[in-house]
């Protein structure tokens, strides 16, 4: 009998499943307005699930491999506000506002820092903004599309929680923060040295037979990974016998190696998406920024760049699904690259990628750092992106953009520029 007793208590703790949400949805976190709240997770299969928000109420149940969600009806900017979740168990998320979302993404320019930009010490002693909200991506690379990502959550931003928060992002949430009086939530997606294509889903590389040189430079490259990564090994022996050396004379230490792009690198195309941007998809946004480029400004990878960077755009927006939302991105900066480099041609890739709809761009071509490929003026950088938001994404009638080349024309002598 006592075994029998013991048998039914053990399938009863294993049918009971506590509902559980993903890392985008926790307190703290602002909930983009005008657009149906979507909260989702996992609970036992077939186990009911009910969200109040804002008197709303909503049930469903989970499917059969434990999935749930429920949407609400659009909110008007505001709160604090709390959602509450019972199934098994009860979830209640707190200190929830309702704003504008924004996703900034790319490189390593748009992962710098606050801490780390021009007068960071006192920007960030400033960073006293309740209604602004950070959160911030683990660095993950997947082969497949993930259902949720690495994050420790949303915080309000204060002096404590920015010093590591991209510098691009905050400045120019800040600037919408202060002119649109509405509460802003900024998503920190980004990782540096990393090329488009890492960004962008598999689905929509493969669909465009113009595209298939990321697959070529990406086969060449694991193809003589082996081959790199013994070269790195002998490159990181020397580097931890010079390291040793210099600590021992009181030298400054000498910089590590990086590991070669290869297999289960960042560098895997679609590798970035599937694991830093496809588990937030279902979120609703207003928009994103996107500050990248560097890595793709090689003869090589160049000359597909303004296919694929409309590429992102296009596959994001059909990810998200909300519609074609505003996508504001910087132009690369002025720097001293090599000979070999092709940035002015990316450069205008990026301009022609303003054919498309409901987008915008940052020229920092005067306030980058030519010895330095991380200028650490990030406030003008934000500010340029927050600038052209403002214009296209709410309409303001404002000056977001220096005169842009549209064509030449001869009269006589002359050339007439338009």
């Amino acid at each position: 009998m006592r075994i029998v007793l013991a048998l039914i208590a053990v399938f009863s703790i294993g049918a009971r499943a506590d509902v559980t949400l993903p890392a985008i949805l926790t307190d703290h976190m602002v909930i983009q307005r005008n657009l149906p709240v979507h909260i989702w997770g996992k609970a036992a299969p077939g186990e009911p699930v009910a969200v109040t928000f804002r008197g709303e109420a909503k049930s469903t149940a989970a499917d059969t491999i434990g999935r749930w969600s429920v949407y609400l009806a659009p909110a008007e900017a505001g709160g604090p506000h709390e959602i509450t979740i019972k199934g098994a168990n009860t979830v209640t998320l707190r200190d929830v506002l309702v704003g504008d979302v924004w996703v900034g993404s790319g490189q390593s320019n748009m992962d710098w820092t606050v801490a780390r930009s021009v007068n960071g010490q006192a920007e960030v002693a400033s960073a006293k903004y309740p209604n602004i909200r950070l959160f911030t991506v683990a660095k993950v690379v997947s082969d497949y599309p993930l259902d949720d990502v690495g994050s420790k959550g949303w915080t309000a931003c204060s002096p404590e929680t920015v010093p590591n928060f991209s510098a691009v992002a905050y400045y120019f949430g800040r600037h919408l923060n202060q002119q649109l009086n509405v509460p802003v939530g900024l998503i920190h997606s980004a990782w540096g040295g990393t090329p488009v294509d890492a960004w962008t889903s598999l689905g929509a590389i493969s669909e465009d037979a113009s595209l298939m040189p990321v697959f070529s430079d990406w086969a060449r490259m694991t193809g003589g990974h082996a081959a790199a990564m013994a070269r790195y090994q002998l490159q990181l022996r020397d580097w931890e016998a010079a390291s040793a050396q210099a600590k021992a004379e009181g030298k400054a230490e000498p910089r590590k190696p990086g590991a070669p792009n290869g297999p289960g690198g960042p560098w895997t195309p679609a590798g970035l998406y599937n694991s830093m941007i496809a588990p937030l998809t279902p979120f609703p946004i207003k928009g994103a920024i996107w500050y990248q480029g560097e890595s793709n400004a090689s003869p090589r990878r160049s000359p597909i760049y303004a296919r694929l960077f409309q590429t992102i755009i296009r596959d994001w927006r059909q990810a998200w699904g909300v519609g074609d939302f505003p996508f504001f991105f910087v132009q690369l900066a002025n720097f001293k690259t090599s000979p070999e480099s092709t940035w002015p041609e990316l450069r205008e890739a990026q301009l022609d990628t303003l054919a498309l709809n409901n987008t915008g761009m940052a020229v920092t071509i005067d306030i980058g750092n030519p010895a330095d490929i991380h200028p650490t003026n990030k406030q003008d950088v934000g500010l340029r992106l927050a600038l052209a938001a403002r214009a296209v994404a709410f309409g303001e009638k404002i000056e977001y953009s220096g005169p842009l080349f549209r064509q030449a024309t001869q009269e006589g002598g002359v050339l007439r520029v338009w």
